[in-house]
């Protein structure tokens, strides 16, 4: 077999804002493999199928100089999230050829890797699609179930605020809180998010954008568990709406991710109603939870029991568009990136 074309999205340019398809991530074409002949060195080649967008990408594109708590993407090298391959080929007895796997993968169409252990092999008895495993049944859906289970200690009756609530984490927390019997209160951008939301079961569910956070938790609260993936004027009134005792649950604060971050100003509340925040990052706690995850949530999306909706780009041609569409909040569900079928 001729060579064929392996094409790869690279990190191009450090942004100072919102990340610029075609300038700061650019698709290229100008590489090629040949899948037959191309060494294996005891690794293993695979064909990418899913990547996953996720709002922590932003932080991966940065000076490599500043540190962080996941690594910078090197410029002028494919960027790089988790993902779902197919083996083609195997010199590695821990995979066979036509095995799926799950793990950290460059944006590129096809990759040698000789690092078994930094991937699962995907046991798919529901027959769910390989989008699902990068999103409720990948790290999304992990971080949901990992940190709830450790941090939200919910009881029946208490009231739970979620942020961006019809994203790939929110949806998940949404319905882990309902199923802990809480009244749930959630945000998101646009009035399609907030329809979604309710059907998922938000008690309360409401476009941020066009209502005031604040006054919907005066009404609504006082709230026992917060689950922030925004941060800022968010996480203010969050703070100010709290019952004694409540628990933060720090995930992310992508309002600050672009821009400069919004100062809070009532951090006494803290103090004052012995508010326990726990920041977190998934892969921490994922050794204590992940068996579980893996025995419980496929099979209640299969069956219907946890929904899921999903922002799908076909081609790694359009990831530069599905990076931003994340950073400003406007695509709707998980994000993935469709490489290829099969």
């Amino acid at each position: 077999m001729a060579p064929i074309t392996n094409g790869r999205l690279l990190f191009n340019e450090i942004p100072t804002g919102y990340p610029v398809p075609g300038q700061t991530t650019v698709y290229d074409a100008s590489q090629t493999i040949d899948l037959e002949n191309v060494p294996l060195n005891g690794g293993f080649l695979l064909k990418t199928l899913v990547l996953s967008i996720d709002p922590y990408l932003r932080g991966r594109m940065r000076d490599a100089s500043k540190q962080s708590y996941s690594p910078a993407f090197q410029l002028g090298q494919p960027i790089s999230n988790y993902g779902v391959g197919v083996v083609v080929r195997s010199e590695n007895s821990a995979f066979q050829a036509g095995d799926h796997v799950y793990g950290h993968f460059p944006f590129q169409e096809y990759f040698v890797q000789t690092q078994a252990g930094a991937f699962r092999k995907v046991d798919n008895k529901h027959n769910l699609p390989w989008n699902v495993f990068v999103g409720a049944v990948g790290m999304p859906g992990q971080t949901a179930y990992a940190a709830w289970k450790e941090y939200a200690n919910a009881k029946k009756g208490e009231v739970a605020f979620v942020t961006t609530g019809a994203g790939a984490v929110g949806s998940l927390v949404i319905q882990l809180a309902k199923k802990d019997g809480l009244k749930v209160i959630a945000s998101a951008g646009s009035d399609e998010k907030v329809q979604f939301m309710k059907e998922i079961g938000a008690d309360v569910a409401f476009n941020y954008k066009t209502t005031k956070t604040s006054e919907v938790l005066a009404k609504e609260g006082p709230i026992d568990v917060y689950w922030d993936n925004v941060g800022g004027e968010t996480l203010e009134a969050a703070l100010e709406a709290a019952n004694r005792h409540a628990r933060f649950i720090e995930c992310g604060m992508i309002s600050s991710y672009n821009q400069t971050p919004y100062a809070v100003s009532n951090l006494m509340n803290i103090v004052a109603k012995e508010i326990k925040i726990s920041g977190f990052i998934v892969g921490t706690l994922l050794p204590k939870y992940q068996e579980a995850f893996y025995t419980e949530i496929p099979s209640m999306i299969a069956s219907g029991e946890f929904k899921l909706k999903e922002d799908v780009t076909k081609g790694l041609e359009g990831a530069g568009e599905a990076i931003l569409a994340v950073q400003k909040g406007t695509n709707t569900g998980k994000s993935v990136i469709v490489v290829a079928d099969q």
